[in-house]
């Protein structure tokens, strides 16, 4: 991409006030949010509970490309957005959960049970609009303490706050080695996005997070598989910005004229 592009790419994100909040590997870990990891290993032998609350690891579960969500399940925030959209993602998808994905759900708040996650799992395959195994998408529990290792391994930040916690909203997708491939933020999520997620991740690559303002200023081109520029979005913007500085002009020239005016009659 030429330094054109980049700085207006840039310029139009920092206008827009579209960052992240997010940390940069090797700095001081956010308190709440994320400190991207990419090609981390996800704490794969951290005891956690299925939905029928049989000791599990998610070396036992991960063999294929999977997205890792981290939520609670009695949360009155952005889980439940969140666990919707992926929902929405899954049915609009090309692809076959179970088959070329999975879904994993780990809860980290340690009140929550077996039970509950089994009844959220019920619930949201039957949000499904075709044949999903419980296979391709798992609500896990455990402890505190072993949650908690999960979460920290792929830099998922959370802290407790009174009953509720206080938690970024974001996707993590892992290669069939349970390594960090990229992330995704928010709580709703393009399926050629996802979709290009988990085809990089099944090819063992490792990807830089797409920002907010690359988001606004790309899309996705399914036949070459890359981001491209979009033109219809940045003329937009652009257009807004000089339609908002000429009204400035405009102003400031009556301001000046007013005070000219003022001036002479003196």
């Amino acid at each position: 991409m030429g330094k054109s592009k980049l700085l207006l790419c840039l310029g139009l994100g920092l206008f827009l006030g579209t960052g992240l909040s997010v940390a940069v590997q090797g700095q001081t870990p956010v308190e709440v949010g994320i400190d991207e990891k990419p090609g981390a290993q996800v704490a794969l032998d951290q005891v956690l509970k299925d939905e029928e609350g049989k000791d599990i690891t998610l070396r036992q579960l991960i063999d294929k490309p999977t997205i890792l969500s981290l939520n609670y399940l009695s949360c009155s925030g952005i889980c439940t957005p969140l666990l919707n959209g992926l929902a929405d993602m899954i049915n609009l998808i090309g692809i076959e959960p179970g088959r070329d994905f999975q879904v994993i759900t780990v809860s980290f708040d340690p009140r929550d049970t077996p039970e509950i996650a089994r009844q959220k799992q019920i619930n949201y395959l039957k949000l499904m609009n075709r044949p999903v195994t419980p296979a391709a998408w798992h609500f896990l529990t455990g402890s505190a303490q072993n949650t908690k290792q999960v979460a920290d391994s792929v830099g998922f930040n959370f802290r407790a706050d009174g009953d509720q916690f206080l938690h970024p909203g974001a996707i993590i997708v892992l290669t069939p080695a349970g390594t960090v491939s990229r992330y995704l933020y928010g709580i709703t999520f393009l399926p050629a996005d996802v979709q290009m997620a988990i085809q990089e991740a099944a090819a063992g690559k490792v990807r830089p997070s797409i920002s907010r303002f690359l988001a606004f200023c790309y899309n996705y081109d399914p036949k070459s598989r890359q981001y491209v520029l979009d033109i219809t979005r940045v003329l937009g913007a652009i257009i807004l910005v000089c339609i908002g500085g000429f009204v400035v002009y405009l102003l400031k020239g009556r301001s000046q004229g007013k005070k000219e005016k003022a001036r002479y009659q003196a």
